[in-house]
């Protein structure tokens, strides 16, 4: 096509669809600051794993049945008979664990550059509502193999519902589509995780993604790079999008994808953990597992809620620590953004909050007795002393900060 017919089709386009504009403001003409690290990959990165699981999702569901008796025989056709089958399998469980890593990883950024502090409030809302909506997507598509460990663990996250007061027994019966799981049951996890979810994932996502454009993208200085700009209104520390972010995201994605290829081919079930052992073997609503706990990525939640004898308290310990984060921005009344420049009681705060996460994921992962109860209790505690921390060491003024530059640093 010639320079001439190129120009043409795309004046053509342009009258109908706003494409040059919204590239310029997405891509060439959207500016980020000029420090970012590495810490920025993993909003990006995210984006890529959620696409290996749509696709892969996608290809997945030409050949699994939704039926309690088949359900898991197809999973194993799928990984035995079916040409490539066992890869595109691991590609979504891999992807499943890899998938909330990233997501992890993307808000302990926020966290420590305060990427949740005004302007940016509706962008963390959004993207912690992004986070609880993937946490139900991975808990449904966690019961679809029917496995052991799918079945007991959808009897027993799906009883907690009962805790709801008034409707609680007949939102599990609904739930459940019965008064068991059962085939019904299934059949509801595989339509939320396969279309209704998705789409509401797809949706989120695309507002995060305009709400990071329309108020910037944060510094690791807290520094607001639109506040200086040039004659031309370029952001005096800012770089374009695209090119020069592109191809950094680029280079992440190329160690990220040799990194899952290793998971994939070497330990697709990551000596257990990605994977379950009680999860080969078919479901039987006879036999229960000898330790019933969720797969990694949930742990830290349900650590909270075995450590607390009642189990009504327990829901709403377990529901508050995960709701509480959409409160963030205004619990934290700091007038400094990044950890570069706060006091040393957030410093040490974080990093308590940091162990609280990981001693809470360990604790889950165990038996509700002896010692990882004693520590579910305690480390619960300061997980939730953490945000009372936060909001009085910054309402009352106790934070010394140092002096924030006023343009970002090398």
């Amino acid at each position: 096509m010639s320079e001439q017919s190129a120009s043409g089709l795309k004046r053509w386009i342009d009258d109908r669809f706003p494409m040059t504009s919204t590239w310029r403001y997405h891509m060439s003409e959207y500016y980020v600051p000029k420090n970012i690290n590495f810490w920025y990959y993993f909003g990006s990165l995210s984006i890529l794993v959620f696409v290996i699981l749509i696709l892969s999702g996608i290809w997945l569901m030409m050949y699994y049945q939704p039926s309690a008796e088949q359900a898991f025989s197809s999973v194993h056709f799928i990984m035995r008979d079916v040409d490539w089958g066992w890869l595109v399998r691991y590609m979504h469980t891999t992807g499943a664990s890899a998938f909330f890593i990233v997501v992890y990883l993307h808000m302990y950024r926020g966290l420590l550059y305060g990427s949740y502090q005004k302007p940016r409030e509706l962008l963390w809302i959004t993207g912690v509502l992004l986070y609880l909506v993937l946490m139900a997507e991975a808990f449904m598509g966690y019961v679809l193999p029917w496995g052991q460990m799918s079945y007991w663990a959808a009897q027993v996250i799906i009883s907690l519902a009962g805790a709801v007061p008034v409707w609680g027994e007949e939102l599990v019966i609904w739930l459940q589509g019965g008064f068991i799981v059962n085939e019904a049951t299934l059949g509801r996890m595989f339509a939320m995780h396969t279309v209704a979810l998705p789409l509401v994932l797809l949706a989120l996502t695309f507002v995060h993604i305009v709400g990071l454009h329309h108020v910037g993208t944060s510094s690791p200085d807290g520094v607001e790079i639109k506040k200086l700009k040039d004659a031309n209104g370029k952001p005096l520390d800012g770089i374009p999008f695209y090119p020069h972010v592109v191809i950094k995201d680029t280079f992440a994605f190329g160690i990220f994808l040799i990194l899952f290829c290793g998971v994939l081919f070497f330990v697709p079930d990551f000596f257990g953990y990605f994977i379950e052992s009680p999860n080969l073997t078919t479901a039987d609503p006879l036999q229960t597992p000898e330790s019933i706990h969720p797969t990694w990525y949930f742990r830290a939640w349900y650590g909270m809620l075995q450590s607390i004898p009642s189990q009504n308290l327990g829901i709403v310990v377990m529901l508050g620590a995960s709701f509480i984060l959409l409160f963030l921005p205004w619990i934290d009344r700091g007038q400094v953004r990044s950890i570069r420049y706060r006091g040393l009681g957030y410093k040490v705060g974080l990093a308590v909050f940091t162990l609280s996460f990981i001693v809470l994921t360990w604790s889950g992962s165990k038996s509700p007795t002896g010692l990882p109860v004693l520590l579910g209790q305690i480390f619960t505690v300061v997980y939730f002393g953490y945000f009372v921390f936060l909001w009085a060491y910054t309402y009352f003024g106790f934070e010394k900060t140092k002096p924030v530059p006023e343009r970002v640093t090398s």
